[in-house]
Formats: structure tokens, C-alpha cells, sequence
């Protein structure tokens, strides 16, 4: 996996052509700006001084011809520039969501879903502005100096000026663009943790009107959005104060050429149409001061949105890739040999092909460790989980959820509908898949809503089932698929499930009787390890803990 500081590198080099033909068309954009002055000071000394019609027409028609080549470089470099600085910004945030996605995990640790989103967005699109930035900053220069170089040519004094002038003014705008940098990373980090708290209380919104939470909820956000909205006034009052201080330093350079011109025109150093090249020369020359300011804003902020970014796109994956593939046809037996992982201790467990198995946790947590080393959302800490024999921790991660998949119990649904979220099975499948999670009654092309919020608790969970039996996996981890259910649809439930995974190796961790009823036979997961295994019924009428931990 490359570093996020190459993957930045590597998205702007592939941008270079237009990088480049936007910089030249714009360094030609600048340069005619700063002929125009020069070619109207020539118009008042050779045409208007003495009154020659013939070449103050001509000099109108040079200027003329000057205006349409400066409307065409402006014209195509901007949209070489801005598509440069798109493009940049779509790579890199295909990039970041791809690193998100990665079957290795480990982009999500320690970051809420509304920072990653505004990662991909605010932050991508700070970064893929720098392109943008780098091409106003090349036209700008170019402007400078040939500005500059005219300016000598017009007096050697008025020149000095702007070439000893220009590169302290450049440096000190530098020098204020710092506090700007770093008020803007708190910034970001501010608004992301705002923006992940806002999705979750969102998400979250029926549970806390359930339990009468909305008021504490509300509470705790204003807190965080009052940090979030000081961050934004710190950075607005830093990129403010750079502006500010910029402008005036730019005005007082303009001043001082002009008050020069002035002096060494009144002194017959130089003719009218000079001073005047002189004058527009330096009111010229505020655009480009004005412009570097801009381009040292949009390079403290796209430096701190760039740290955010190479943060997430170099993050650990949670488990490496490994080197060995699945074996072709996968029968589908697991074992786990002295599996120890958060609440398990030292499991040793056993299903074989084809099996429909149980396992009943008395401790929630050791269930969830469970279902996280099943699919290899993390490696155990001591200890080997296998599939036919091979070890997990040698597969890699996208691979072998071709052949495992778990379906947690806090599965999402995407936006769309019910069809579009089993999709991409077949429609027979789909539908029996449909049918044995009881789904059936569900109209294909109901919408979904955001993360299923359309749909009832008991609906969506009937819909994610559905989808994780129509992937038809050869290995299928169930995580409590039915809690939001009644009784009767989740006895359906359970005969859909032993129907429909007939000869598939099927682990349903669970605390619900029916489901349990169904089963092959039943783990007792308790303490970290499996303390007992017979059929349901055997184990109800004879293992007190079991009774506890399923009829509680």
C-alpha cells in the first residue's frame, strides 16, 4: 500500500499537462497585462504628442490584437487550470474512498464517518485547488518580472525598485500564511469531528427520542459545533489579518513606484508617455501582489487539508494482505485452534463442511471477538482461525470474503431500494432469498432511505438478511439477524435459513431459541471458550448456564 504522501505526489504529476498549458497560457495572459501600459505609453509619445492619426490607429490596433490574445490565454488557461485542479481533486478522493473501502480496514480507526466524508470532500478539494493555485502562482511571477524587466527599461531606478521590492513583499506574505496554516488544520479537524458527531446523532435519531436523550444530545453538539464555529472564526481572523496587511504593504509599493515616476518625470528623466507606462505599470503590478496572497492562502490551506489526507491514505491496514489464495473450490470447513482475542480465551472451535452451527455467547463482547476473527475484520492475538486448513492471517482480506462473508447485526443498507440492496443476485435467487428471510412482503422497488430509515427495525434487518443469503457464499457468518423480529416471522426465519443454506457451511451466533432450534448443533460460548456442544434441546434440558444465556 503507497504512502498518502506519494499517492498526493502521484495525483498531481498526472495532472502535469494541463498544470503546464495552463501555466504558459496564463504566464502569456500576464505578460500581455503588463505590455498593455507599455504599448499605451508608446501611443501618447509617438501618436498623441504629435498628433499622428495614422499610427495612434495603428497603436489602437496593436492593443486591439494585445486584448484578443489576453481573452483567449485567460479564456483557455483557466479552464486548463480549473480542469487540472478537478481532476486532481476526483483522483485523489477516488483514492481516499478506495482506502476507506480496502478490505484491510484500519482507515476508519479513531476517525467518526462525518470526518471521513469531510476528508473526501472539504479536504480533497483544498488539496486538488493547489493545481490552481501553483498555475496563478507561475502567471503571477511571470507578471513580476516582466514588469519588472519593462520598468528598467523604462528607468533603471523605477525597476530596482519593484526587483528589491517584490521578493520582500513575496517572503512576508509567506511569513503571515504560517498562523494561517495552522489555524486552518484546527479548523478542518474541528469541523470533521462536528460534522461525524452531526451523522451519528442523525442516525441514531429514533434511539434517542426512544430513551428521551434528544435534550443531552443537543447539548453535547452545541459544545462541539461552538468549538467547530471558534476554530472557523480563528482562521477566518488569521487569513483576514494576511489579506489585510498584504493590501496595504502591495498599496504603499504602488505608491512609492508611483510617487518615483512622478518625481522623475517632473525632472525630465523620462517622457509622458513613460510615466504614464510607469503608472499603469504599477497599478498592474497589484494584481499579481494580490494573487500571490490568494495562492499563499489556498497553500496554507491545502497544506493542512493535505496532512489530513496522507494521514488517512497512509493509516495501518488493520489486518496485512496476505500472500496465499482460497482454495479454488472451498468446502467450507472452519477451525480455530487457541483463538485469543478480546473476550476469547484460548477457543478451540470446529465446523465442518456443509454444517449449520450454532454458538450461544453469555458474553456479548466474546461474541462480537467471534464474528471479527470469522471475517478477518481483525487477526487474533495468539492463535490460528483456518479455512480448509489454510491459516486466514495467509489470505488476503478481499479474497477470502468471496468465500466467508459476515453479515453483522448492525448491517447498513444503501440508499435505493429493497432490489437494488440484494441486487447483485440473480432474480431467482433474490427472490428466494427474499422468501427466506421472510422479506418477501416487501415491494422490490420500495425505497430504503438513507442507512434503511425508511424501513422499520424489523424490515431492514429482514433486507440485510436477504442480501447475505443471496451472496450464496460458500461460508456464511450470521450475527443475531433477527432481534427487531416477532416470534412467529422468526421461526420462518430460521426453517428459511436451514432451507435455503442446505449443504453450506452456515454459523449462526446467536442467542435466540429459534434460530438455535434449527441448527446442526449448538457451541456454548462462554468464559472465552466452549464450555459445551449438543443439539438445542439437549443442551436446554441439561446445561443451566445454557437456559440462562437463551431464555433470559
Amino acid at each position: 500500500m503507497h504512502t498518502g504522501r506519494d499517492v498526493l505526489l502521484r495525483t498531481v504529476r498526472s495532472q502535469w499537462r494541463r498544470l503546464a498549458a495552463g501555466s504558459l497560457l496564463g504566464a502569456g495572459h500576464q505578460a500581455g497585462e503588463a505590455l498593455v501600459p507599455v504599448l499605451i505609453g508608446l501611443a501618447i509619445d509617438q501618436a498623441v504628442a504629435g498628433g499622428d492619426w495614422g499610427r495612434l490607429l495603428l497603436w489602437l490596433g496593436v492593443l486591439a490584437a494585445v486584448y484578443t490574445g489576453l481573452s483567449f490565454s485567460y479564456r483557455f488557461g483557466a479552464r486548463a487550470g480549473e480542469r487540472a485542479a478537478e481532476e486532481a481533486a476526483h483522483d485523489l478522493r477516488t483514492a481516499v474512498v478506495a482506502r476507506v473501502l480496502h478490505p484491510g480496514g484500519g482507515a476508519d480507526e479513531g476517525r467518526l464517518p462525518g470526518e471521513l466524508t469531510g476528508i473526501a470532500t472539504e479536504d480533497v478539494r483544498r488539496v486538488g485547488a493547489v493545481v490552481m493555485a501553483v498555475l496563478a502562482g507561475v502567471a503571477a511571477l511571470t507578471g513580476l518580472v516582466v514588469a519588472g524587466v519593462l520598468l528598467l527599461r523604462t528607468s533603471v531606478e523605477l525597476g530596482l525598485i519593484v526587483l528589491a521590492g517584490t521578493p520582500a513583499l513575496l517572503w512576508l506574505g509567506h511569513l503571515l500564511s504560517k498562523p494561517l496554516e495552522r489555524r486552518s488544520a484546527v479548523e478542518q479537524e474541528h469541523a470533521a469531528h462536528a460534522s461525524g458527531m452531526a451523522a451519528d446523532l442523525v442516525a441514531g435519531l429514533r434511539v434517542l427520542k426512544g430513551i428521551g436523550a434528544e435534550r443531552a444530545a443537543v447539548e453535547r453538539y452545541r459544545r462541539t459545533s461552538r468549538d467547530s464555529l471558534s476554530a472557523t472564526l480563528r482562521a477566518a481572523r488569521a487569513e483576514a489579518l494576511q489579506n489585510g496587511v498584504v493590501l496595504a504593504l502591495t498599496g504603499a509599493f504602488i505608491a512609492v513606484i508611483a510617487l518615483a515616476g512622478g518625481a522623475f518625470a517632473a525632472g525630465g528623466a523620462i517622457t509622458l508617455g513613460q510615466l504614464v507606462s510607469a503608472v499603469g505599470l504599477a497599478l498592474f503590478l497589484q494584481g499579481p501582489l494580490q494573487l500571490f496572497a490568494w495562492v499563499n492562502a489556498e497553500l496554507a490551506q491545502g497544506r493542512a487539508s493535505a496532512a489530513r489526507v496522507a494521514a488517512l491514505l497512509s493509516a495501518p491496514p488493520a489486518v496485512p494482505p496476505g500472500g496465499r489464495e482460497p482454495p479454488r473450490d472451498v468446502a467450507g470447513a472452519l477451525r480455530l485452534r487457541s483463538v485469543t482475542h478480546g473476550r476469547l480465551r484460548g477457543l478451540d472451535l470446529e465446523v465442518g463442511p456443509g454444517e449449520l452451527v450454532g454458538v450461544a455467547a453469555t458474553d456479548p463482547a466474546a461474541a462480537l471477538a467471534l464474528v471479527r476473527c470469522l471475517g478477518r475484520q481483525a487477526d487474533p492475538e495468539s492463535g490460528t482461525v483456518e479455512l480448509d486448513g489454510v491459516p486466514l492471517r495467509d489470505l488476503d482480506p478481499g479474497r477470502l470474503r468471496e468465500a466467508v462473508l459476515v453479515a453483522e447485526h448492525d448491517a447498513v443498507l444503501f440508499e435505493g431500494t429493497v432490489a437494488t440492496n440484494v441486487t447483485p443476485a440473480a432474480e431467482p435467487l433474490r427472490a428466494e432469498a427474499l422468501a427466506a428471510a421472510c422479506a418477501g412482503d416487501i415491494p422490490p422497488d420500495t425505497p430504503v432511505g438513507e442507512r434503511g430509515g425508511a424501513l422499520s427495525g424489523g424490515q431492514r434487518q429482514r433486507v440485510a438478511l436477504a442480501r447475505a443469503l443471496a451472496a450464496a457464499r460458500p461460508v456464511l457468518v450470521l450475527h443475531d439477524p433477527t432481534t427487531a423480529v416477532d416470534a412467529v416471522t422468526e421461526t420462518r426465519i430460521a426453517q428459511g435459513i436451514r432451507r435455503l443454506r442446505r449443504d453450506r457451511t452456515t454459523v449462526l451466533v446467536t442467542t435466540s431459541p429459534a434460530l438455535l432450534a434449527v441448527t446442526d448443533r449448538v457451541l456454548l460460548l462462554d468464559g472465552g471458550r466452549v464450555t459445551d456442544a449438543a443439539s438445542h434441546a439437549d443442551l436446554l434440558r441439561r446445561n443451566p448456564g445454557y437456559q440462562a444465556a437463551v431464555l433470559a
